[in-house]
C-alpha cells in the first residue's frame, strides 16, 4: 500500500502547499501510560497546545493532490522536513510560519532551485510584499481545508490501532482512499 500511495503522490507539481498537523496518539493526561507508539511517539507544540503523538507533513498541489508526505514524531521541526515534501520540480512552494528557517531555504534552493514563499515569523522585520506572493499566500489555506477532510470526514486521528503497524496502516488507508478519491 505505502508504493502504491508513493505512485499515486503528483510529484511533478510545480507549485507546492505545505504544512504539517498532529496526530494524536492518545489524549494528554494519558500519554505517560500510553504503550502501544511508546518508543516512536512524542511531545509537540503547536498554537492549539501540546499534543501526545505524531505530526503529519504534506505537500499539496492547486488541484488538492498530495505531492509529498512525511511522518515524524510530534516533536520535530516543520522546516527540517522540506526535504522530504519536496522534489526537484517544485519551483515554488508556500508555508506558513514555520517554514521561515533561512539556512534551510538557502539549503532547499541549492537542491532543487525552489522559492519558499511564507509570511515572516511574527519576531522578524516585517517587509513588503510583491503581489505574486500576496496571490500564493493567500492559495495557503487550501492545504488546512485538506487536513481537516482527513481528520473530520476520513478519521485520519484515531485512537484504535493496537500496534506501530497498525498506525502505520490506518494513516497509509486513510491517506491512499484520499488520493484516490481526489485523482478520480
Amino acid at each position: 500500500m505505502i508504493k502504491v500511495l508513493n505512485d499515486l503522490l503528483q510529484s511533478t507539481s510545480t507549485i507546492r502547499i505545505m504544512d504539517s498537523t498532529m496526530l494524536q496518539v492518545c489524549k494528554l493526561v494519558r500519554a505517560d501510560s500510553h504503550k502501544t507508539a511508546l518508543n516512536i511517539a512524542d511531545f509537540g507544540k503547536n498554537h492549539q497546545g501540546w499534543h501526545y503523538g505524531f505530526k503529519l507533513h504534506a505537500s499539496i498541489n492547486l488541484q488538492k493532490q498530495l505531492c509529498g508526505l512525511a511522518l515524524t514524531p510530534a516533536s520535530h521541526n516543520d522546516a527540517q522536513q522540506m526535504p522530504k515534501i519536496l522534489n526537484k520540480y517544485a519551483r515554488v512552494a508556500v508555508g506558513d510560519g514555520g517554514y521561515t528557517a533561512s539556512v534551510m531555504r538557502k539549503h532547499i534552493f541549492e537542491i532543487y532551485g525552489t522559492i519558499i514563499v511564507s509570511p515572516p515569523h511574527f519576531k522578524q522585520n516585517k517587509k513588503l510584499i510583491t503581489p505574486w506572493q500576496y496571490t500564493l499566500l493567500r492559495i495557503r489555506p487550501k492545504i488546512e481545508s485538506v487536513f481537516d477532510y482527513l481528520k473530520e470526514h476520513l478519521n485520519l486521528v484515531s485512537s484504535f490501532p493496537r500496534s506501530v503497524a497498525g498506525y502505520l496502516l490506518h494513516y497509509v488507508r486513510i491517506l491512499l482512499g484520499y488520493q484516490i478519491m481526489v485523482i478520480s
